[in-house]
């Protein structure tokens, strides 16, 4: 569903939703969103989509090294968890009138 104003997509995934990697390296691996980066539609996994960054020393972290850090994963590849199952997602108005998630295997709202 397209916004009339700033024109950025909805997704069918927040910040703190738990997900599965349904497709990619990561397959499997469930984990919660730490961030999703809207522009670019793609979202931080906790566990998922582990990467190897080199930092540079800085006055902070004088040491320096290479860390483990999530990467980002395009949102065509997760799908909501309900109940320890995947799930499809969809929008219907709820009670009050309002555009809200739901399930589409169980009709809850998430």
């Amino acid at each position: 569903m397209e916004r009339k104003f700033n024109k950025q997509p909805k997704l069918h995934v927040k910040t703190g939703d738990t997900v599965t990697v349904i497709a990619g390296n990561s397959k499997g691996k469930t984990g919660v969103i730490k961030a999703v980066l809207v522009d670019k539609q793609r979202a931080i996994v906790e566990g998922a989509n582990m990467i190897t960054k080199h930092v540079k020393p800085t006055a902070a972290n004088p040491q320096g090294g290479i860390e483990k850090r999530e990467g980002s994963i395009h949102i065509s590849n997760l799908m909501i968890v309900e109940n320890g199952k995947p799930v499809r997602t969809g929008r219907k108005l709820n009670e009050n009138g309002k555009l809200q998630r739901y399930s589409k295997a169980s009709g809850k709202f998430i």
